[in-house]
């Protein structure tokens, strides 16, 4: 069956994976501040305590003033502006600035190593980089590098203050801009994002997301969380993440409600954090959750209206949470292409194994390898339908081949193994792919492994996941040495590693082997080797 045989089967609703009328976020940013430019837009507390805070009004002429910075370096329509920035307004300024030249804005892991940054600015070619001036020579490391693999790259690059508490570093000049440019014309299909997304294959896959695609984003989180204009949506996971723009700061800009932005996630100040912006909403993935937990849960009881959690956490962690948090949490199921979460859990009696039933304006499915319908109870492949370019992604950055590989029949085909009971709720059952949920951030074995296979005294590796009760998952290698008289050291593997993954994918542990072992046919017996990981051997 395909989406389209899909939605006309359903009745009494707004069809399903469909809009109607789309808009681009320009149009939603501006009718929001229109709406009521006094609105409390974003409140951000530095490190060091320090709090700024901006109304939709007063951001919208700080937005302004960094789209005539960007419009001085040549950014226009259609050209990309590069960010490596941490949770801080610049991140956002400069993010809502791209949108409204219609420009594509390119988000990396701001601790990212020189040889990812490079991979992400080659392929994009920005006009314009902001770093931290902290991280400066890293990134500096990497234009360069970027300019071996794409010699025509210009690229202006802006280091800047990226925990201060004001715009003066992002707009520049002393804090006095240039005149605001002509607005150009946009469309519902332009690209306004490239979101850069660890993949089996090794090389990162960029998901184009476009200016509809974050609209009705915004449009179908806010109205299944229930946001109007007095939520205040705390944000604590990484904005260059699908997570805090998708589910907060798209949702939040749809419905006229409040950020209340942290530099990054603390589990000991989460609830401190929360009750000093008076939050009334939280997004969070299931080991931030543990990890407060963990730590004691410190701080005051919390009164939100709304959390959002991705991944399970048992029955126990689920009772501390409520009380702790002073809501049910619903737990959520989405992927960067999907844009929406997908599956969402009520806010009447959510059940907290699930991961939630069909989002209203979504339209998902539960097939088997040839498309066909799987009965409720049984186990198969989740899957989206949906317009591409409005309800979905796009597609992959450079890569029509994947792009129509990841369709069947008109449906988006996510890998994840699902079940659906008789009520509709979906339950997960384990990935097909070989990417590793490590705190929420995706992490590509395949990525990992060539890593470790390029140190000069590794033949080949392997790595595997490895269940661990705080992080989901984590990283596990294994290696074949070169020169088995003289094999590299575990110290000396994560050292090289290290100058090149980040954090998340990090091995946790390595083992040295004589050989990995394989099929008939030569394939690694991955699932050996997870055995052996999981016990520690």
């Amino acid at each position: 069956m395909t989406p389209e045989e899909a939605i006309t089967q359903t009745v009494g609703i707004a069809r399903p994976g469909t809009w109607a009328d789309p808009v681009t976020f320009a149009e939603v940013w501006d009718r929001t501040v229109e709406r009521d430019p006094g609105a409390l837009f974003l409140r951000y507390a530095a490190p060091d305590g320090t709090v700024g805070e901006w109304s939709y009004g007063a951001f919208d002429r700080r937005v302004d003033a960094v789209a005539a910075r960007l419009h001085v370096a040549g950014v226009r329509r259609g050209r990309a502006v590069h960010m490596a920035l941490a949770n801080g307004p610049a991140f956002v300024a400069v993010w809502l600035a791209s949108v409204r030249l219609g420009a594509v804005m390119v988000p990396s892991d701001p601790f990212g190593k020189a040889p990812e940054l490079a991979g992400h600015i080659s392929r994009t070619k920005p006009a314009m980089g902001f770093c931290a001036a902290d991280r400066a020579g890293e990134y500096r490391k990497a234009v360069t590098e970027a300019k071996e693999l794409a010699p025509d790259l210009d690229m202006a690059v802006v280091a800047v203050d990226e925990q201060a508490p004001h715009l003066d570093g992002v707009i520049g000049g002393g804090g006095v801009s240039a005149p605001a440019p002509a607005r150009p014309e946009i469309g519902v299909r332009d690209t306004a994002a490239v979101m850069f997304t660890s993949g089996t294959t090794g090389r990162p896959k960029g998901v184009e997301i476009t200016q509809a695609n974050y609209a009705f984003c915004g449009k179908i989180m806010a109205e299944r969380a229930g946001f109007d204009p007095d939520a205040r949506l705390l944000v604590v996971l990484p904005l260059f993440h699908g997570n805090a723009q998708y589910y907060s700061f798209a949702a939040a800009i749809w419905s006229g409600a409040a950020i209340v932005l942290q530099p990054a996630f603390s589990a000991s100040h989460f609830c401190a954090q929360a009750a000093a912006g008076a939050a009334t909403a939280a997004s969070l993935f299931a080991a931030p959750l543990r990890m407060i937990l963990a730590r004691g849960a410190s701080g005051p009881r919390l009164t939100l209206d709304h959390c959002w959690y991705a991944q399970n956490v048992n029955d126990d962690q689920y009772a501390q949470l409520s009380e702790l948090f002073g809501c049910l949490p619903r737990q959520l199921w989405g992927m960067t292409e999907t844009l929406p979460a997908a599956l969402t859990n009520p806010r009447t009696d959510p059940v907290p194994s699930s991961m939630g039933q069909q989002t209203p304006g979504c339209l998902v499915d539960v097939q088997d390898a040839d498309g066909g319908p799987v009965p409720d109870g049984e186990v198969g492949e989740l899957v989206v339908g949906g317009e591409r370019g409005i309800t979905l992604f796009s597609g992959y950055l450079d890569d029509p081949e994947t792009t129509e590989a990841s369709f069947r029949d008109g449906w988006l085909l996510t890998g994840d193994r699902t079940r659906r009971d008789a009520a509709g709720h979906y339950y997960f059952d384990g990935r097909h792919s070989e990417v590793l949920k490590v705190s929420g951030e995706n992490v590509s074995v395949v990525a990992v492994e060539a890593v470790l296979a390029a140190h000069p005294g590794v033949l080949e590796a392997a790595v595997v996941g490895r269940a661990d009760p705080i992080r989901d998952e984590v990283p596990v290698g294994f290696v074949v040495a070169r020169d088995p008289a003289r094999p590299p050291s575990s110290a000396e593997l994560l050292a090289w590693c290290g100058e090149r993954l980040g954090k998340a994918a990090m091995p946790r542990d390595l083992t040295l082997l004589d050989e990995l072992p394989r099929t008939s046919v030569g394939k690694i017996r991955k699932f050996l080797l997870a055995g052996r990981a999981a016990v520690g051997a």
